[in-house]
């Protein structure tokens, strides 16, 4: 049970539903303080639920791209442990031993230089805590302005921002990358590790620029351009994945905005505690637009051509995403929006939407919209949250193992689109 720290001694229970969610699910919206609406007991539980849900999505998902990866049914395989796959290469529990023991060092290593490099700044739990959340991409902080106080120390941002791009990469690549230190190497991990990889650099290095350029302002001199420059870093790294802000989002320009809506929309790695659709499916999305504009019946993603399987779900997880903001949307509108006209909601919709695409990827950046929901506007997010945690996994799940055998085809027409 969280402990809150208001007059009452605790929260409503839809609050506390509320913000409990928001911790499992990794997401950091919350309609009270994070940091003085609950006691040291309540912070505490707030940190196992992060753990939890990063752990626990870290390995269900893992598990399931894995399995995905390798064309077999996730429902007839789960369930077999050591005999997980028919390979004699993978064991269930090692898999597991080796993602806790990762996760737990860098969790643990991020929490000592949070603390040394912090000046006194972060006690020993806060450090641990605010580790914990960036590894997990959560974006839960414990000081009332968030990480703005931090937004001029290069360290403690710069140990943030490594522990926000670990966790977003995904436990995959971490193992790849333990493997490959010990001298092990497989050609097909290796293949799908590179597109994560240089997907999520383009994707840090675009964000930057652009945040850059939209914000830039007169200098003076060189010290306000870096920081412009490491405040547009920083924002765009945390944006895909975590929700830490060293400024206060509602100042931020519209063009900023949506430069961290896409950042939002696109997420993390597959596999790892990252929202989003994925940069996978969207370097795939890509592919594909660009093979149609060239007429290839291919589409081809650094040399290799994707199956059809693979095409379908991307173009079903892309649709499924845009229409459950569409729907996340139109709902809060209506339950938010008290039938008032535009002029007296001046702003709301951009709000509203801007909420529902932080919930969906589990990011939780806020324009300040979260503390005015209504009940039924608390569900509603809850929802979100929970199916942008798991519905892109359980969607890939549901396309592998159900699926009807057709045997027949039906005659083909063309209708005039466009």
């Amino acid at each position: 049970m969280l402990h809150h720290t208001s007059a009452t001694g605790e929260l409503s229970s839809i609050d506390a539903l509320f913000m409990s969610t928001s911790a499992l699910c990794v997401t950091g919206l919350g309609v009270v303080s994070w940091d003085t609406g609950f006691t040291r007991e309540g912070h505490w539980v707030i940190l196992c639920l992060i753990q939890l849900g990063g752990l626990g999505v870290m390995t269900y998902s893992t598990l399931a791209f894995y399995l995905w990866r390798q064309r077999v049914s996730l429902t007839d395989r789960l369930a077999v442990g050591t005999a997980l796959l028919h390979d004699n290469t993978f064991h269930l529990g090692l898999f597991l031993k080796r993602l806790v023991v990762i996760v737990a060092c860098i969790e643990l290593i991020g929490a000592v230089m949070l603390y040394l490099i912090g000046s006194g700044t972060f006690s020993p739990f806060e450090a641990l805590f605010h580790s914990v959340s960036a590894f997990c991409n959560a974006g839960i902080s414990l000081f009332p302005d968030n990480l703005l106080q931090f937004k001029s120390n290069v360290g403690v941002m710069s140990v943030v921002m490594l522990l926000v791009v670990a966790g977003s990469l995904g436990f995959s690549v971490l193992d790849s990358a333990y493997l490959r230190v010990r001298g092990y190497s497989n050609k097909r991990r290796n293949y799908s590790v590179r597109i994560i990889l240089v997907t999520s650099l383009w994707l840090v290095a675009g964000g930057t620029a652009a945040l850059f350029i939209v914000n830039v302002r007169s200098m003076d001199s060189g010290e306000e351009a870096f920081a412009a420059f490491f405040s547009a870093l920083f924002h765009s790294v945390s944006a895909r994945t975590a929700g830490f802000n060293t400024v206060h989002v509602e100042e931020m320009t519209n063009m900023s905005l949506l430069i961290l809506l896409f950042l939002m929309f696109v997420g993390g790695a597959p596999g790892s505690c990252a929202g989003g659709v994925k940069v996978t499916t969207m370097r795939g999305f890509f592919a594909f637009l660009r093979a149609q504009f060239l007429g290839r019946k291919q589409v081809i993603i650094d040399g290799r051509a994707l199956g059809q399987s693979t095409i379908h779900k991307i173009l079903t997880l892309v649709t499924g995403a845009v229409l459950l903001i569409f729907i996340g949307t139109v709902a809060l509108t209506l339950t938010e929006g008290k039938n008032l006209s535009e002029f007296e909601v001046r702003g709301q919709m951009v709000e509203i939407f801007f909420e529902v695409i932080s919930a969906f990827t589990t990011v939780g950046m806020s324009i300040g919209f979260t503390a005015k929901l209504t009940s039924v506007g608390k569900c509603i997010i809850m929802f979100i949250m929970i199916v942008g945690r798991i519905g892109p996994i359980w969607m890939l799940t549901a396309l592998h193992n159900v699926r009807p055998d057709i045997r027949y085809e039906v005659p083909e027409i063309d209708l005039p689109v466009g």
